[in-house]
């Protein structure tokens, strides 16, 4: 049970609402709903109960909400005496970085930050968006590298939290060259093949809102496996299995050596923002540097 999780509980039960648990948590509504019904199904039982006002505890967790503020009160204490005097001091750092974005710009990111300072050591931990942002919140991770879409604002208000676009990239539809008169046959006769993420994750939301309203004006959408992992849709689409929509800066050394198609000048594709983010306040001398240098490097590659 992670300490986010006792502290999401605890909000529910202290404020009887879901909305004014999320804004106590600093996240939207939708995304803190997401992470309660992780805990419960992680759990694997219902916490709360939903068809009274204000939001009950169930019985069970009621008789647990004194050993659960006691859990997180002994937590945040060993916490703070672990990092307690020399983390802002050294020179290391916690990065937190989307999985699509772990294999392909992060590593660049972080040669740029070492070549300027090759004392630092960097430990970089791939999560999902929304644990990317529970690290950062739980402060498990300094600096959060993840995407998000131009014009739009991250789940977290940016009273909390400072964001810098640090790259561009595009979410492209590929498939594999070797096959790819297959799956024009299969778009003659009013079919798209392709290979879906679920609907709580970032790609899945992109795909539902920007992609899929496009393709069915074109064809009849398939979805043909469903996976989380934007690595596993690649490599699914290089066999052949089915069209994937992937990260540009993932797809590009396959799309360079001819063994993935573009699509693009068929099927949409959707513009991303790379963004460093870090919470507001005091930054230890490390992380300040470092922020410095990501900022510098995004004003050199915007020149």
């Amino acid at each position: 049970m992670r300490l986010e999780w006792l502290e999401d509980i605890l909000a529910v039960a202290e404020t009887g609402s879901f909305s004014e648990a999320a804004e106590r948590r600093h996240l939207t509504q939708s995304a803190f709903s997401r992470r309660i019904s992780s805990i419960e199904a992680h759990i694997g039982l219902e916490l709360f109960d939903r068809s009274r006002k204000p939001v009950q505890l169930h019985a069970t967790t009621r008789e647990q909400r004194d050993q659960i503020a006691r859990l997180v009160a002994d937590l945040r204490q060993l916490v703070t005496d672990l990092r307690q005097g020399d983390r802002k001091d050294s020179n290391r750092i916690v990065v937190a970085s989307q999985h699509a974005l772990t294999t392909a710009l992060t590593p660049t990111l972080l040669s740029g930050i070492q070549s300027s300072n090759a004392d630092i050591f960097v430990k970089l931990r791939s999560a999902n968006l929304d644990d990317c942002f529970a690290l950062l919140l739980s402060r498990q991770a300094d600096i959060a590298i993840v995407y998000r879409l131009p014009d739009e604002e991250h789940p977290i208000s940016t009273e909390y939290i400072e964001t810098a676009i640090v790259g561009r990239d595009r979410l492209i539809p590929v498939y594999s060259s070797a096959k790819v008169s297959y799956l024009n046959e299969r778009f003659a006769r009013g079919e798209l093949p392709y290979i879906a993420y679920p609907g709580d994750v970032f790609f899945g939301r992109v795909l539902e809102r920007l992609v899929l309203p496009t393709v069915r004006r074109l064809t009849r959408p398939t979805p043909k496996v469903e996976t989380a992992l934007t690595l596993a849709a690649l490599e699914m689409a290089a066999v052949g299995v089915a069209a994937a929509w992937i990260p540009g800066s993932l797809a590009a050394a396959r799309i360079n050596d001819g063994s993935l198609f573009d699509l693009s000048e068929t099927l949409p594709s959707v513009a991303l923002d790379v963004t460093a983010v870090r919470l507001r306040g005091t930054a230890g001398p490390v992380e300040a540097e470092i922020w410095s240098h990501l900022v510098a490097m995004a004003a050199i590659g915007e020149n």
